[in-house]
Formats: structure tokens, sequence, C-alpha cells
């Protein structure tokens, strides 16, 4: 997620569907809470697209490749302009993160429009923070809840941990401050929401501060040149972010690009307010 970049944008400046791959470990079972089922559900929200995107810089991930899964989805935020979502769904986009707010007192000014735009278009949506480490961590939560709607059938709040050296926040707390207010900010955010919030970050970020931690909530894991199971070792994961240099009709230059760890059964199962197995 860096600045100006087609990825979970940072702070604001001061890739045919085969099987699942046979070699990953056994799943097992992960607490997750998910959202409801929406009465009246549209039809096009079921149907599942097949990935039609390109790379502008392909990686081989061999027999792990993101291909082998079903469900293929995006982020975006400011930086991706005017998104055309019916487009955008047709080249395989069945969910998508939006980026929502930063910090304490920063709104994405696309999100509300891309917001109405994703759901309109059929895909599964849901909203990410970007945690500042500078900032009290409930008053990011209550910014976050005064701007991002509660709403029957959206995915559960991402809280999006990283290092990012082109924030006003040089800050760097011990890892011991990093899951005390990452903890804060979840569980305000779950009280209100009623979901267990997915934690989205980043090789090293992870490696200095969440190896072995928060076990019992879903990670959306950044790996763009090797499978998580390489760069995250032993961590359940349930979304994977492969690309940031992603190629889409409906969207102007790069998106990133994203992969659910299941089946189209358990996809389904899991956005419709089911447990799902995960594994790592």
């Amino acid at each position: 997620m860096s600045q100006e970049m087609p990825a979970m944008a940072g702070p604001e400046p001061a890739a045919d569907v085969g099987l699942p791959d046979t070699s990953e470990p056994p799943t097992e079972a992960i607490a997750l809470v998910s959202p409801p089922n929406r009465p009246g559900r549209r039809a096009l929200e079921q149907t599942i697209h097949r990935a039609g995107f390109r790379d502008a810089k392909p990686i081989n991930f061999g027999r792990s490749s993101p291909r082998h899964l079903a469900v293929h989805g995006v982020d975006v935020s400011r930086w991706q302009g005017d998104v055309d979502w019916i487009k955008l769904r047709s080249q395989g986009a069945n969910f998508a993160f939006i980026k929502a707010t930063d910090g304490g007192d920063h709104l994405d000014p696309m999100f509300m429009k891309n917001w109405r735009g994703a759901d309109a278009a059929g895909l599964k949506r849901g909203a990410y923070h970007f945690f500042y480490w500078c900032r009290v961590a409930s008053e990011q939560a209550d910014w976050f809840i005064r701007n991002v709607p509660k709403v029957d059938g959206a995915l559960p709040p991402v809280i999006d941990v990283e290092w990012n050296g082109d924030s006003s926040c040089k800050r760097r707390p011990s890892r011991e401050k990093v899951l005390e207010k990452m903890q804060v900010f979840m569980d305000k955010l779950e009280r209100h929401y009623g979901q267990r919030p997915i934690i989205y970050t980043s090789p090293d970020f992870y490696r200095d501060n969440l190896q072995g931690a928060f076990q019992e909530y879903p990670f959306w894991l950044r790996a763009v040149a090797a499978h998580p199971s390489k760069v995250y070792p032993g961590r359940k994961w349930l979304f994977w972010q492969y690309s940031g240099s992603g190629l889409s009709h409906g969207v102007r230059g790069r998106i990133d690009l994203n992969v659910f760890h299941g089946d189209e059964r358990q996809w389904q199962n899991w956005a419709n307010g089911r447990q799902l197995m995960a594994s790592d």
C-alpha cells in the first residue's frame, strides 16, 4: 500500500481458474465472525466471475498460483479515480475492499462513491482503515465508525497495519504497544459492526510485530513475490494480496489483485455468515 500507488493506499501526503492446490497443508478451523445474510440479495452477487485480470509485472507462483483459487477481488482507493464497477465486476472482481479512513481525521474522498458503486455492480464490499501509530486507537475507531455505514451483507472491516515511510508519522512503537493499540481499535469495531475485523499486513510489519499474535483473527496478507506460506510460515490466512500491478477493464492504471482462500462453496458460506475452514 504505497503512496499514490494502485494499492491499498497508505496515508495521504503532510492473475484461468483451476482446482485448488492440493500441495497445501490440510485445512484447520478458524474462528471468524462473518456478515449476516441480507434478505433479497441479488442473484448477481451469488455469481462467481472467473478472473480475467492481466498483470503488468506477472509472477510465476508455480503450483501455488492464485489462479488455482476461485474467488478473486480487488482493493481500491482514490488513486484508482473513477472506477467502472460493472466492467471491473465482469473482469473477475467478486469482492472489493475500499479505502475509507486514515488516522483520526481523514476520509478517502472516493470512499462513498466506491462503496455505492461496488454494491450496485454486485460485488461484496468491505471498508479498510489505514492505522496511524501517532493517533489514539479509540479515536481512530470512532472516526471509522462515523464514516463507514453499518449495513447487512458488508464484509468485515479491515485494519491496515504496516510501516510507511511516506507518512508524517514516523513513530514505530514496540511490539507490545502495537498489539495493545490494535486490540483497542479492533474491539471497538467488533462491538459496533458485530463482525471480527480482518487484519491486513505486509511482510516487514508482520515480522516485527505479528508473528504468533491474534490467532483467532482472519488475516489478509500481502505477498507479491511468493506464496503466503513462504512469506508468513505457519500463519492461517483468509485473503491474499498477490499483485500490486494488476490491469483490468474498468479502471485506469494499476490495481491490487486479491484472492479468497477457499473454493466457491466456502466463499458463499463465509460471505453468508456460516463458519469457514481456513489454513496456512
